[in-house]
């Protein structure tokens, strides 16, 4: 593989070397920086970086590569078609490496996630003295330099783990490489920059990128926010299509489609995506013209997809394929992302930035130059990487056909979190006359339909550049029922602030549906959304809202002491909704009254539990409860250090006997003495207090018996024994 570099390229070569030249004299370690936007061609230019410093430094360097998820294997195979005629540099996997020891003018690659990870063959010691530690012992020892070379180095430098593993190698130079660098260090040269007008004016990439072209001028009609911009990219595509054969070019620009990351969703939306295709676009895996890759479906269609004339016109994927994936005929990208926040990743945009002929370099037709970017979003920001998932998009509501009330004493330890959260104190404040009078003779009870506002005629002039893109307007178009769940949580996030949204979205939407209960005699919860979010309606709850939060900030937040404060609920009972996160899954639980029920893949043993629950006859139905919020059920205990501390049981069952039981389970070796018995003390006495009283309670610490039934201690003193860990526990009578 032969290449010529661009002027830029040389230039950081050059820079880069001579950074080089004065960290290898020094006796200290060495950080040096390389910083290129993305598409820029970063990995050519440190191949040749490389060949430079060998040919310098004879047989005195050896090289570790680190890089994240595959890219380590594509920079492996591109550095050796670099590498093939004058044999230079020896690309090396770990159990290549011969003695124990990284050779001269050898390059080991490393996946970066394969190192870090806890107890991996690479660090962990063994008999064979096969380890990372080891192969840097040795190859310091022959006398030459260790160079280690972060890729994408955003992904994977960040954090204690990263300094942990560098430390562990102890480069004598390490160079990041990045178009957003994170490391930093006393030792950190100025960092040898590639700008994103040097390699727009070499037209490696596009010189803008447009999101939602022209979509001021289009008829909305009855479409769909998914439906329109699903059709806008494809009339794109096809307009390019047609560019490129006015140039004379082979090129079949390719459409990539996002799907949001987490999987329940995914799916859905998968399924929604291909029958738009179909059914209005004639594009499907079977005729050749679309394409999947995801993690659990990969379409046959998939190879050759890279080619310039390749037939596939649409390709669907998720975020894995965002980093080292090169596909330059890439020219479009659709996002949705219904279940995150509303940013586009750097990497992600990197896709369609690359120009399909760089040889060629610009083309005369304009639109050609170009990437395009068409999304469901109102507003979108450049980040580095997708924030954290906050929005709920699954609610579960209690089923009071086959709840039956029962009333608990409930015990929780008020942490004074008022300072950045709303309480309890909160929804009685929204509660008051001044408020809720004021609000219900502004609000229209049958308002409009809820439009959903697309941002059209958007500008991406750096891709590189963290921050807003430019915005000329919106459009509006009829939302799904998807879409309001987004809306309306986006709506409580908005609302929350400055509280933690975290802490604060389900105090405000029960203040929100108390007052609709309350006021306007609505006890249908989907009603609500379509209420507070219309157009007649939004600016007085969102008024309403800050009025009780400045009086909450006067009268709570103001006056809160350091102390924790006992608060205890003599009525517990399940509350009537439950919000569940993208990573819940919908199982079928007959006598759980939350419907429909969600659960996680790491239950295994509630999981196991439950299924017995629903089969038992002995049962009327059972509640699987949470923690951490105080409408759940907790019970204080003691722990190890003599602190207070709260015990959210796992599951409150009512028996048709009358009898309720409070029982948590706990997998195997997690129930010793040590981390289950204090819970264990705190529950029996909780449950002996309330017995006294007049209940009906029986309950403990459950575990799953080899032969498959349950049992839990009852007695006094929580008797775990290693050699015989449930004897003289109790059967649970299921």
């Amino acid at each position: 593989m032969t290449w010529e570099l661009k002027d830029y390229q040389k230039k950081a070569v050059k820079e880069l070397f001579d950074e080089f030249k004065i960290m290898l004299k020094s006796s200290d370690s060495g950080l040096c920086v390389f910083q290129a936007p993305t598409g820029s061609g970063k990995t050519v230019t440190v191949a040749d970086l490389l060949k430079k410093l060998v040919r310098a430094y004879k047989d005195q360097l050896s090289f570790v590569w680190i890089a994240p998820r595959k890219l380590h294997d594509q920079s492996k195979d591109k550095l050796e078609r670099i590498y093939e005629h004058d044999q230079l540099l020896n690309c090396s996997n770990f159990e290549d490496l011969q003695d124990n020891i990284i050779g001269e003018n050898e390059i080991l690659f490393f996946n970066w996630e394969s190192i870090v990870k806890t107890n991996n063959i690479y660090i962990r010691e063994n008999e064979q003295d096969r380890n990372l530690s080891a192969v840097r012992k040795n190859t310091k020892e022959s006398g030459r330099k260790l160079i280690l070379i972060i890729d994408e180095s955003h992904y994977a430098a960040e954090g204690e783990k990263a300094k942990i593993l560098i430390d562990q190698l102890d480069p004598d130079i390490t160079l990041e490489v990045s178009a957003t660098p994170h490391l930093t260090s006393e030792m950190t040269a100025r960092p040898v920059k590639v700008s994103l007008k040097e390699v727009i004016e070499e037209e490696m990439i596009k010189n803008e990128i447009l999101v939602n072209p022209e979509f001021l001028k289009i008829k909305v009609e009855e479409r769909s926010g998914d439906n329109i911009v699903i059709d806008e990219a494809l009339k794109k595509r096809n307009l390019l299509k047609k560019g490129f054969k006015k140039e004379g070019s082979n090129v079949n620009p390719l459409v990539l489609i996002q799907l949001p990351d987490k999987k329940a969703h995914m799916e859905s939306k998968l399924e929604e995506v291909v029958k738009i295709l179909k059914d209005e676009h004639d594009i499907t895996v079977e005729n050749g013209k679309l394409a999947v890759w995801l993690s659990e479906e990969k379409s046959n269609t998939l190879p050759n997809i890279e080619k310039r004339d390749n037939e596939v016109e649409v390709l669907i994927f998720k975020q894995a394929i965002a980093l080292g994936w090169d596909c330059p005929r890439a020219s479009i990208l659709v996002m949705f992302r219904e279940t995150k926040s509303n940013v586009f990743t750097i990497q992600t945009i990197g896709r369609i930035m690359r120009m399909p002929e760089p040889d060629i370099g610009y083309y005369e037709t304009p639109e050609l130059n170009k990437g395009y970017v068409f999304t469901n979003l109102a507003d979108i920001k450049l980040a580095r990487d997708w924030v954290d998932d906050y929005i709920s998009i699954y609610t579960s509501y209690r089923d009071d056909n086959l709840y039956k009330e029962i009333k608990l004493r409930s015990v929780f330890l008020k942490r004074q979190r008022e300072r950045n959260r709303l309480s309890g104190g909160f929804s009685k404040i929204f509660a008051r006359p001044s408020i809720t009078e004021s609000l219900k003779s502004k609000i229209n009870k049958n308002p409009a339909k809820i439009i959903k506002p697309i941002l059209s005629d958007g500008l991406i002039p750096n891709i590189d550049k963290v921050g807003e893109i430019e915005v000329k307007g919106q459009i509006d178009v009829k939302q799904t029922k998807k879409e309001m769940r987004e809306s309306w949580d986006n709506f409580i996030a908005a609302a929350c602030s400055p509280y933690a949204f975290h802490d604060s979205s389900n105090v405000l939407k029960r203040t929100l549906y108390r007052f609709f209960k309350n006021e306007l005699d609505i006890e249908d919860w989907d009603e609500v959304p379509l209420v507070v979010l219309g157009k007649e309606n939004y600016q007085h709850f969102e008024n309403a809202i800050d009025e009780a939060k400045a009086i909450y900030k006067t009268e709570v937040v103001d006056k809160i002491s350091e102390e924790r404060e006992e608060v205890v609920n003599l009525e517990w009972g399940p509350y009537e909704i439950m919000d569940f996160h993208g990573m819940a899954e919908k199982s079928e639980r007959k006598k759980s009254i939350m419907k429909p029920f969600y659960s996680k893949k790491e239950w295994e043993t509630e999981n196991n539990f439950m299924t017995q629950l629903d089969a038992s006859d002995k049962v009327e139905w059972w509640y699987k409860n949470g923690e951490s919020e105080i409408k759940y059920f907790s019970v204080p205990y003691t722990n190890n250090e003599g602190k207070k501390r709260l015990f959210f049981v796992d599951f409150v069952i009512q028996f048709k006997d009358g009898t309720i039981g409070l029982f948590d389970t706990k997998g195997w070796g997690t129930w010793s003495n040590e981390k289950a018995g204090p819970r264990h003390d705190g529950l029996y006495s909780y449950m002996q207090d309330e017995n006294k009283n007049g209940k009906k309670l029986i309950g403990g610490i459950a575990v799953q018996s080899p032969n498959g039934t349950w049992k839990y201690n009852d007695k006094k003193e929580y008797n775990y024994d290693e050699n015989a860990p449930t004897f003289g526990w109790k059967v649970i009578d299921l």
